[in-house]
């Protein structure tokens, strides 16, 4: 104890260790502390308007609300704190690490006192949203490994939700002895369990290599699912296939979009281990190698694109101009002067596809059955006409709109296929165009060049409106409510006056479940031809230039708009005198059809059956629904009349087509064109002979007046023979 009394100083060093740990360590909290800072006292508005706190009170609202998470703008972090906003950008996986910590704390402060059983805190997920530009999949180099990227394209895959080990406990086999609360990096990348034991006890063996296993029960787990995303169509250079890229979303980002959604994707640009190949060479080549895929920190959905439906994001200011168009007194007409403006004429199509995109509405009876709601249309006519442009613009219109084409797709494709998963070796259903199309409209176009038994599989999906599947020990039914609209040609290619009814090569068993069946035919006729090449002229020359809607058109995003609101806020019912007068008109219209059958002694091939009364109930009900009506009044059932009558009546009675007498046959065929070939030679080009003393000469030849008037009749439309001096000279042009 000598010299203890000594002057001098003595200390022990209790603060040692390793200095260089505690800088990182004090730098992590001074972060954290200023991301607290962020989250607590970052403010919108000014000091006169009054300010909220914006994170804090969304905090707060989604706590109470039990979801669990808050969205962060960068911009917001960048005028709070460059340097934050820098770090996140540059080194994500650990600072967002920091913030997740940092709102927790700050929700812990926001949420005191929590009602007793809910003490516990729970974990708070931070997602992050920033308004620049997004780079492209090709663009994603080596350089921008682990750093924050944000990335548009399409979601082409989902797999199920399952769950990932965040804190896992192992315990040793022999000796029992436990390790808890281990935390597992997120992402995609796994953990390798110790080799060894490092517990020693007196007079025990050693604890043979690895050990340990894991505890599932003793495990916090999280959800996750992993989504592949594949580039944006238009973002593809020519001629190169789609890149794809793997997406990982944990807890509150899985099951938020789902596949076909077109979507932009902040998230950190990470690798995995690629994995082990069967056949390990010697030399490990792939030894450094890594495959990358994208930890997802925030998704936003677009809304802009086709297939996407407005129905949620509607603003009460936008309510209120979308009722008052609906208030217009001729809103019908001007919806049918939108669809596809730059295609001329062809009112009467343009009115029925109208009514096909706003749909009459689904009945549900009392016994549990449905009648369907949704408008079926059939194209047929010439090569020409307009007809897949229609498509293709309905496609872009309607709120969910899915195009196919006949020869290319299959009864699979349309309908639902089962296939193997691959990694799992189990079966499971994909749904194909009609099922995806849930909601929205098909357009089918080459409708006539489907293989038959194809077709077939659209029938149940065209009244029913459910797909029944019994493959491969799946047995399920699928709902598929979508509109058709189906464009085809007719057999010969072009409508063909002569053959008649020959020109529809479809059963009757399908032509009945189309509602509105139009015959568009390229009529020869001057002035007509005029202004349709007017018209075309001036789109391409003013392709470009003339970019504004024209006087007494609805732009386009605001008829989608539109069109969705309607679906979704009204569903009119037919007024009892609208139900009254359909039903005389109803019978009618099937003695007319009855009367042709008797005169032609043929049956029709499009067949007026009880369906076609519900078609016409249901165009009624579609016109109610542009007005925002709660009943379809006699004026609508008028116009829905007028609509079938333009169009399946008139496809019905194409017998007419042929002349009164019915249908041709074979002998009336070659007895037209002996009439045809003696006409010919009877007054050259350029010389007129008076039609009169024509027909007397063949009637005196013993040839029935029908024929001859059948056969000037069909050389008119060709244009070979004119009419002149009132229609008393027949001249011959070419």
């Amino acid at each position: 104890m000598s010299g203890f009394d000594d002057p001098g100083i003595y200390y022990s060093d209790s603060f040692g260790g390793d200095a260089s740990v505690d800088e990182g360590q004090v730098r992590k909290s001074q972060l954290q502390k200023r991301f607290k800072e962020f989250l607590r006292q970052y403010r919108v508005g000014t000091d006169r308007t009054g300010f909220t706190f914006k994170y804090r009170d969304e905090l707060k609202r989604h706590y109470n609300l039990r979801q669990y998470w808050v969205e962060v703008e960068m911009e917001d972090l960048a005028s709070f704190d460059e340097d934050l906003a820098d770090y996140l950008y540059k080194q994500p996986a650990e600072h967002l690490q920091l913030l997740e910590e940092a709102a927790k704390e700050v929700a812990d402060e926001v949420t005191r006192p929590r009602p007793s059983g809910e003490e516990a805190l729970q974990d708070i997920q931070v997602m992050l949203r920033s308004d620049a530009n997004a780079a492209s999949i090709r663009s994603l180099k080596s350089d921008q490994m682990s750093h924050l990227v944000k990335i548009p394209g399409i979601v082409i895959a989902a797999t199920p939700v399952r769950a990932k080990a965040t804190k896992i406990a192992i315990q040793c086999r022999s000796c029992r002895n436990t390790i808890s609360n281990i935390a597992v990096r997120p992402g995609l990348e796994g953990y390798a369990l110790p080799r060894k034991c490092n517990t020693e006890q007196a007079g025990r063996p050693k604890c043979p290599l690895d050990p340990y296993f894991i505890m599932p029960d003793k495990c916090k787990c999280v959800d996750f699912q992993v989504l592949k995303l594949q580039e944006s169509p238009d973002a593809v250079p020519h001629g190169e296939m789609p890149r794809h890229l793997q997406l990982y979303c944990d807890r509150y980002l899985c099951d938020k979009v789902v596949p076909g959604n077109r979507v932009t994707v902040m998230g950190i640009y990470s690798i995995k281990k690629s994995a082990q190949s069967k056949n390990r060479s010697r030399d490990n080549v792939g030894v450094g190698i890594r495959s990358a895929y994208i930890r997802v920190v925030g998704i936003q959905v677009d809304v802009e694109g086709s297939g996407h439906s407005f129905a949620g994001s509607v603003t009460p200011q936008e309510e209120e101009e979308l009722r008052r168009l609906a208030a217009m007194p001729n809103i019908y007409k001007t919806i049918a002067k939108s669809i596809a403006p730059s295609i001329y004429g062809s009112t009467d199509i343009k009115k029925a596809i109208a009514c096909l995109l706003f749909g009459g509405s689904r009945k549900r009876l009392p016994d549990g059955l449905t009648r369907r709601g949704d408008i079926n249309l059939l194209m047929l006519g010439d090569p020409g006409t307009a007809k897949s442009q229609l498509l293709k613009f309905v496609e872009k219109c309607s709120p969910i709109g899915v195009y196919t084409s006949g020869k290319g797709s299959s009864a699979a494709g349309l309908t639902a296929s089962v296939i193997r998963d691959p990694s799992s070796r189990s079966f499971f259903m994909e749904g194909g165009a009609m099922v995806l199309a849930d909601g929205g409209v098909v357009c089918i176009d080459e409708f006539d060049k489907m293989r038959e038994d194809d077709r077939v599989a659209i029938h149940e999906a065209m009244e029913q409106q459910t797909i029944s599947i019994a493959k491969a020990g799946i047995t399920t039914t699928l709902n598929s409510r979508c509109s058709v609209l189906a464009a085809a040609n007719s057999v010969f290619g072009r409508w063909d006056e002569t053959k008649g009814e020959e020109n529809i090569d479809f059963m009757p068993t399908i032509l009945s479940r189309f509602d509105m069946i139009f015959i568009v035919k390229d009529e020869h006729n001057e002035e007509r031809d005029m202004t349709l090449a007017k018209h075309v002229m001036s789109l391409h020359v003013s392709a470009l230039t003339q970019t504004e809607a024209v006087e007494g058109e609805i732009e386009l995003n605001k008829l989608k708009k539109f069109i969705s609101f309607c679906r979704t806020k009204c569903g009119p019912r037919l007024s009892a005198a609208a139900a009254e007068k359909l039903k005389n008109r109803y019978i009618l219209m099937r003695s007319g059809t009855r009367q042709h059958e008797q005169e032609s002694d043929r049956r029709s091939s499009i067949p007026i059956t009880i369906r076609q009364l519900e078609a016409i109930v249901r165009i009624a009900e579609s016109l109610g629904k542009m007005r925002l009506q709660p009943f379809a009044t006699e004026a609508d059932v008028e116009e829905a009349l007028r609509l079938f009558q333009v169009s399946t009546l008139d496809a019905a009675m194409s017998g007419s087509l042929s002349g009164a007498e019915g249908f041709t046959t074979q002998e009336d065929q070659e007895m037209l064109s002996r009439i045809e070939k003696q006409l010919k030679r009877r007054f050259a080009i350029g010389s007129q002979v008076s039609e009169h003393s024509i027909v007397q000469d063949f009637m005196r030849q013993k040839y029935p007046e029908h024929a001859i008037y059948k056969v000037l009749q069909l050389m008119m439309r060709r244009g070979e023979i004119q009419h002149r001096m009132q229609r008393k000279v027949l001249y011959r042009i070419k």
